[in-house]
């Protein structure tokens, strides 16, 4: 299985980017993973509802000239449903069980995802009600695609 986390924006501070390179070094057992950054829009303080428009389509396009055509699209998103992890690996494994071999998660920017990329998606998840800041949330989601590899292979992991 390859397994991709397409995001916006690069990780700025080293203890995140140290956070996903254990991680993507952990999953290197279990699939072939990779991050896949696309720049982000600078968005102006007090930014108008389509100006936030634009800038959210202009990084909705960078995401989808990186999504594959037969990949199985997973987005991160406020109203996505919520799983827990072991229905989070139940997903990752029946995608390769009903035949696809490309997973490609989607993380945007600090504004979210634009529409396009949200109609794009074949599910759509979130992992709270919360807002996470983009970087983190690539820690969270690295960990816990490696949280469900070692349950779909019956490994111990913290409950």
């Amino acid at each position: 299985m390859k397994i991709d986390i397409v995001c916006v924006g690069k990780v700025k501070e080293k203890f995140y980017r140290d956070a996903v390179d254990e991680y993507a070094k952990r999953l290197s057992k279990y699939c072939k993973f990779e991050i896949i950054e696309v720049d982000d829009e600078k968005t102006p303080d007090k930014a108008s509802e389509t100006v936030e428009e634009q800038i959210k389509q202009k990084e909705a396009q960078r995401i989808l000239s990186k999504l594959k055509d037969d990949s199985f699209v997973i987005t991160l998103e406020i109203l996505g449903k919520k799983l827990d992890s072991p229905n989070f690996a139940k997903l990752i494994d029946s995608v390769g069980q009903n035949g696809k071999s490309h997973i490609q998660f989607v993380i945007g920017g600090s504004l979210g995802l634009h529409e396009s990329v949200s109609k794009r998606a074949d599910r759509k998840i979130s992992f709270s009600d919360m807002t996470f800041p983009h970087q983190l949330m690539r820690v969270i989601l690295s960990e816990q695609i490696y949280r469900g590899y070692r349950i779909i292979n019956g490994e111990p992991y913290h409950k």
